[in-house]
């Protein structure tokens, strides 16, 4: 919460008090509805959307972290585009949402905002059909809260941000004197600097979300990912190619058979 200026303290503290906090297994789903009522079928405008967060109370400390929706659409928008032929690009996003999307991220990290509050930063990254691998450089196997009763099913790893930003520099360590400029070294780093715009009180959650309605509870069970990550960067680490590329393909063979339910209908 001390993260905030007053005004956004005050904000959420009585966002808190209301109850109208969301819970994580009911948040992508509001997220999507609230999104895609606010945009209208034609996406010709990119409206205000509600400030909405998830709240973590953690040792008596009070933890937000709000959904910066605007923002995220409009950068999904923009990232839809990216690498698109032209007729594609304009089919799926139209220009005329384009360009309202890229005065929204304009605004969002260059107006008198910044000035006031400091650079902004989006506090919640979602990847869907699948976690990316890099994710699991930040979490520990022994970090794992695991529920599975039929009311509540549950995978997901917290840590406190500080041993993430260790995890995360030591594996972009290994990875830059390994492998050099390559894409996964670039994405740790990425990934790293995102960690450290935040509090040093804050927690770092990697979530499962919906993906462990698609999994059997052996599966989840069986699930030791972070513990594939590590292994494999201790034998890049040590330069035993043999043990990283086993460790690789493990981890790739899981997580292509969950990316691939997305075109089972």
């Amino acid at each position: 919460m001390t993260a905030f200026d007053r005004e956004r303290q005050e904000y959420w503290r009585r966002y808190v008090k209301e109850g109208r906090a969301v819970a994580p297994a009911e948040g992508p789903g509001r997220q999507r509805a609230t999104v895609l009522e606010a945009l209208g079928a034609g996406w010709t405008r990119l409206p205000e959307l509600p400030d909405e967060a998830y709240v973590l109370e953690s040792d008596e400390t009070l933890l937000i972290c709000p959904w910066n929706l605007r923002v995220r659409v409009a950068e999904a928008a923009l990232t839809a585009r990216d690498g698109v032929p032209g007729v594609l690009a304009d089919a799926f996003v139209p220009p005329l949402f384009a360009g309202l999307a890229r005065s929204v991220i304009e605004d969002w990290r260059n107006g008198s905002r910044v000035l006031e509050r400091g650079l902004p930063r989006v506090h919640e990254q979602v990847a869907t059909w699948g976690v990316p691998l890099r994710w699991f450089v930040f979490v520990d196997l022994s970090e794992r809260e695991l529920t599975l009763r039929p009311e509540r099913r549950v995978l997901r790893y917290r840590t406190e941000i500080s041993k993430a930003r260790r995890r995360a520099h030591r594996a972009h360590s290994v990875l830059r004197r390994s492998l050099g400029d390559a894409p996964i070294t670039a994405a740790v780093e990425e990934t790293a600097r995102w960690l450290e715009e935040f509090h040093p009180r804050s927690v770092v959650e990697l979530d499962y979300g919906g993906l462990v309605n698609l999994l059997s509870d052996d599966s989840l069970n069986a699930d030791d990912s972070p513990g594939l990550v590590a292994a494999g960067l201790a034998a890049v680490g040590r330069g035993e190619a043999d043990s990283a590329t086993s460790a690789y393909e493990r981890l790739v063979e899981r997580w292509r058979a969950v990316q691939l339910l997305e075109r089972c209908n």
